[in-house]
């Protein structure tokens, strides 16, 4: 087998600064294919209409033939109304090894807590190679893309900084694994849906105060969840069946829901549901969403009354773990492709369990153990982490007519 070639010890880096328009890459690279060059790498963002492009090359070492590439991409600048900047690079244009993505939101992103967060990449001795905006609204989303330092390392510095800053920060290893995640695994109460379902039938019970009460302890794991479950179903014998039904229509979706699942849809992604609540609210909201899987506990009903008691074994926190698994290998798609979001000490094991946890407006409990977690109020936002942008989120849903807000101007 043989070795690829060694790189040039000395390139060329030309970076054209101006305004955007078309046709300007085609007349660089046209007058490029003049000289006798390599091209090595090419990068080129446009921020507001204004344009920064740079090309690295491996000039063909005669100075006779750099002198004329020097005044031919000069010439060309004068002509463009653009600047041309030359610089000499010295040794191997390949990057670094140790490369990751690091996914940046904030509602507001202030300027103070990108500088804190650039500041430790290089205190973690990285570089970045390149900066994208994901989203402008409805939260501010941008996407570094960094080179030369451990991804782990790399997560625990920047999270630290996120914390202290109030920004969301995921930090993904760069390549084929993290555009390969193909399942995504939700809980229900608190993030797919507004609000816990079992408190909703509690009031509708009279007996919110008793069922909140024991709610909030089991979210925080101070509760055994299958006792507390029991516990709490118990407070709602007598309940009439016809209860359900209405908070089942009452239940409001968490916003950016339809989004995040259309928006996977599409992409080919399976997607599913788990929850520690009730099969009588979640498959017919499966239903309407479209979601592929769902698994919960189903409430016993006789007589058109709960009984206070459930029917089957309890969906709890191994369960939702046991339940990912069993979808993923139902695809045949491995866990490290998987994603899953929750917010609850119930869904800690299937979180552990996927290729990304993500902790969704969590308990603290849950964010330290999560790989990253989201604070906004909107699901959608967990598309950003998948590398997938705003602009491709409408771009789908205006080939399929589907009516999307207006932005704010900014």
């Amino acid at each position: 087998m043989s070795l690829p070639p060694e790189p040039p010890a000395t390139t060329l880096l030309v970076t054209l600064t101006g305004r955007d328009r078309p046709g300007l890459t085609a007349r660089l690279f046209a007058t490029l294919s003049a000289h006798d060059v390599e091209v090595l790498d090419v990068e080129q963002v446009t921020v507001r209409g204004r344009l920064v492009l740079a090309v690295l090359l491996n000039p063909s070492g005669a100075a006779q033939s750099d002198t004329a590439l020097r005044g031919s991409l000069t010439s060309l600048g004068e002509q463009l109304g653009v600047e041309v900047e030359l610089a000499p690079g010295h040794g191997d244009h390949r990057r670094p090894p140790g490369r990751a993505h690091i996914t940046v939101l904030g509602s507001p992103l202030r300027p103070g807590a990108v500088a804190a967060l650039t500041d430790a990449v290089a205190k973690a001795g990285a570089n970045i190679d390149r900066i994208v905006r994901l989203a402008s609204y409805p939260v501010t989303s941008i996407e570094f893309e960094v080179s030369g330092a451990d991804p782990a390392r790399l997560r625990a510095d920047v999270a630290a900084v996120a914390l202290a800053e109030g920004a969301d920060v995921a930090v993904q290893p760069s390549g084929l694994l993290r555009r390969a995640k193909r399942l995504v695994v939700m809980d229900v109460d608190s993030t797919l849906v507004q609000g816990e379902v079992i408190e909703m039938l509690a009031e509708k019970a009279g007996v919110l105060d008793q069922v909140a009460s024991v709610t909030a302890r089991a979210m925080q794991g101070e509760l055994d969840f299958a006792a507390s479950l029991r516990e709490r179903v118990r407070l709602l014998a007598g309940l009439p069946a016809s209860a359900v039904a209405e908070v089942r229509a009452a239940v409001q979706l968490t916003p950016g829901a339809r989004t995040l699942v259309r928006t996977l849809k599409r992409l080919d992604y399976k997607c599913a549901i788990v929850s520690g609540g009730f099969s009588q609210i979640t498959d017919p909201l499966a239903d309407e969403l479209g979601i592929d899987y769902s698994a919960a506990n189903t409430l016993e009903i006789a007589d058109d009354v709960l009984t206070g008691g459930l029917v089957g074994p309890i969906l709890d926190r191994p369960g939702k773990a046991a339940a990912l698994a069993r979808f993923a290998a139902v695809e045949g798609i491995p866990l490290s492709q998987t994603v899953a979001v929750g917010d609850g000490a119930n869904d800690l094991d299937m979180i552990a369990a996927a290729g990304l946890g993500v902790a969704f407006n969590a308990k603290p409990i849950v964010r330290s153990a999560a790989d990253t977690a989201v604070n906004v109020p909107y699901l959608d936002a967990i598309l950003y982490l998948l590398g997938i942008s705003r602009d491709d989120i409408e771009a789908a849903d205006a080939a399929d007519g589907t009516p999307t807000p207006a932005p704010p101007l900014r």
